[in-house]
């Protein structure tokens, strides 16, 4: 009688053998980059050049931070034209924006760079009272509920390690955010269903360098630590398009 293990286990061997092999992971090729609040799409130059000489096709979310349903939307509109296997990034604000929106299938990994991670029915508040930032009273209204950092203070509170004259130009461009995206609590944090990676800034001054780890080591994030202010994307574009290409390697193992 023959051994019905064995018949099946050779019968799997020869249909793997007719199509050339087990299936491989498709390799996730697409970068999707969400920017923070008071900046906009354009400070990711840097980070978006490096990726793409490294093979790359990235394509960049200009949210309106107008709240975090929009800035989520616009988001979720970006990884439905890719259409394909794509690493989201956030930096700042834009990891509660991914955090929100990376639920999709498309997203196979979220990176975090200086960014908030927050957990289901957490909001930016939340996690800001639990570690507050090395400086206070750097946010001012900007009128109808909209908030800017301070055009004074921008230098030394968001890009301590961004020349000065380019500094300058962010903070008399930045984008004003609408004080409800603070205040609005996630509704299913991707980072449960998704790998992570994050990039501690430790030199932050608008989110506190410990809340961030505390939120990375809290969702098992693979996580490195650059010596850079908030605006990493700017001062450290290396480290941070490396860490994204790391993540697009580890997804596409799989």
């Amino acid at each position: 009688m023959a051994n019905k293990p064995l018949v099946a286990a050779a019968a799997a061997a020869a249909l793997l053998s007719a199509a050339g092999g087990p299936a491989r992971a498709e390799p996730v090729k697409n970068v999707v980059l969400v920017h923070g609040a008071f900046a906009d799409g354009s400070g990711w130059r840097r980070v978006a050049d490096i990726l793409g000489k490294d093979g790359y096709t990235v394509t960049i979310v200009q949210e309106p931070l107008t709240s975090l349903a929009d800035d989520a939307a616009a988001t979720k509109r970006m990884i439905e034209r890719v259409n394909a296997p794509l690493i989201l990034v956030g930096h700042s604000y834009g990891g509660a924006v991914i955090t929100q929106a990376g639920n999709e299938p498309q997203v196979r990994g979220l990176v975090y760079i200086a960014a908030f991670q927050p957990d289901t029915g957490e909001t930016l508040g939340d996690l800001l009272k639990q570690k507050p930032p090395a400086v206070g009273n750097t946010l001012v209204p900007a009128g109808e509920g909209y908030l800017i950092v301070d055009p004074k203070a921008f230098h030394a509170d968001f890009a301590a390690d961004v020349p000065a004259t380019e500094a300058s130009f962010m903070a008399i461009s930045q984008v004003p955010i609408n004080v409800s995206a603070i205040g609005t609590p996630i509704t299913n944090a991707a980072w449960h269903n998704k790998p992570s990676w994050y990039a501690v800034a430790t030199e932050d001054h608008m989110i506190n360098p410990d809340l961030e780890r505390f939120m990375a080591k809290r969702a098992g994030s693979d996580t490195i630590e650059v010596k850079s202010s908030h605006a990493m994307f700017l001062s450290k574009p290396e480290d941070v398009a490396h860490l994204i290409e790391r993540a697009a390697k580890k997804a596409s193992a799989k």
